[in-house]
C-alpha cells in the first residue's frame, strides 16, 4: 500500500533529502515551504507534491492539512536560525522578536503542523520532528527551541502511542551541504565540529533521510517518546 508522506520545510537541506528517500520508495509525498518558486521546484525534481504553507501560521496551516486524506508519516523539518530582525529598535526588543522567532520558526511549526493532522494519522503512522545538538550545547535561543521540541515530542509520545502512532526527534549535530549557516561557515568552524566528532567527519543530510526511513518502518515501531542523536559522536549520552 502507498504511504502518504509530509514533510514540511522540504524545499532544501534536510528536509529535502528526507522527502527525495520517501519519494524513492514510491510513496506519495507532500513538501512543504514558505516560497512558490522553491517549492514548485522542489517538488517537481523529486517527485512530489508542492504546497506553499507558511508552518508559522495556524490558517495556512490548516489549510493545508485540509488537501490530505490520511497520513502514514510526518517529518516535521520546517526550522532554522532565525533571520535578523528590523533595524531601529530597543536591544531588548531585538532580543524578544529574535526568541520568539527561534520558538515559531523550531517549536510551533511543529506543534501546529501535528495538531492539524492529528485526526488523519492511523495506528503505524509515524510522527519524526528534526531537532538538533545544539539543544544540547552553544545553541542560544535556537538550542533552547529545540530542547523544547524534545521535550513536547515526549509527551506527544503519551498521548499517541497507545494509538499505534509513534513520535521521536532527530537531533542532528553539525550537517554539512545545506544552508544552514548561510554561508557564514568557516574552514576554521568546519575543522572544529568535524574534530569534535568520534568518526572525523561531518554529517550528510543523506545520514539523516535514512535514520528517518528507519524510525518509519516497521522495525521501529517499538522506538517512541525518543530523541535519536545522529552527530557522529559530538554528543553522547549514557
Amino acid at each position: 500500500m502507498t504511504r502518504t508522506v509530509l514533510v514540511t520545510g522540504g524545499t532544501s537541506g534536510i528536509g529535502r533529502a528526507i522527502a527525495a528517500r520517501f519519494a524513492a520508495d514510491h510513496a506519495e509525498v507532500f513538501i512543504s515551504g514558505r516560497h512558490r518558486d522553491t517549492v514548485e521546484k522542489g517538488a517537481k525534481e523529486i517527485g512530489a507534491h508542492g504546497v506553499v504553507c507558511d508552518a508559522t501560521d495556524s490558517q495556512q496551516v490548516a489549510a493545508l492539512a485540509d488537501r490530505l486524506g490520511k497520513v502514514d508519516v510526518l517529518v516535521n523539518a520546517a526550522g532554522g536560525l532565525p533571520e535578523a530582525g528590523p533595524g531601529g529598535r530597543s536591544a531588548l526588543d531585538g532580543l524578544l522578536a529574535q526568541w520568539h522567532a527561534s520558538l515559531a520558526q523550531n517549536l510551533l511549526t511543529a506543534v501546529l503542523t501535528t495538531a492539524s493532522v492529528q485526526a488523519k494519522l492511523a495506528n503505524g503512522s509515524s510522527v519524526i520532528s528534526i531537532g538538533s545538538i545544539g539543544a544540547e550545547r552553544r545553541g542560544g535561543s535556537y538550542g533552547a527551541a529545540k530542547a523544547a521540541l524534545a521535550a513536547w515530542n515526549a509527551s506527544l509520545s503519551a498521548e499517541f502511542a497507545p494509538k499505534g502512532v509513534s513520535c521521536n526527534v532527530i537531533s542532528a549535530g553539525y550537517i554539512a551541504g545545506t544552508n544552514f549557516f548561510r554561508g557564514q561557515m568557516s574552514e576554521e568552524r568546519h575543522g572544529a565540529l568535524v574534530e569534535e566528532t568520534h568518526n572525523k567527519r561531518p554529517g550528510t543530510v543523506d545520514d539523516i533521510a535514512e535514520t528517518a526511513y528507519f524510525l518509519a518502518s516497521p522495525g521501529a515501531r517499538h522506538i517512541t517518546g525518543q530523541t535519536i542523536h545522529v552527530n557522529g559522536g559530538a554528543f553522547t549520552t549514557r
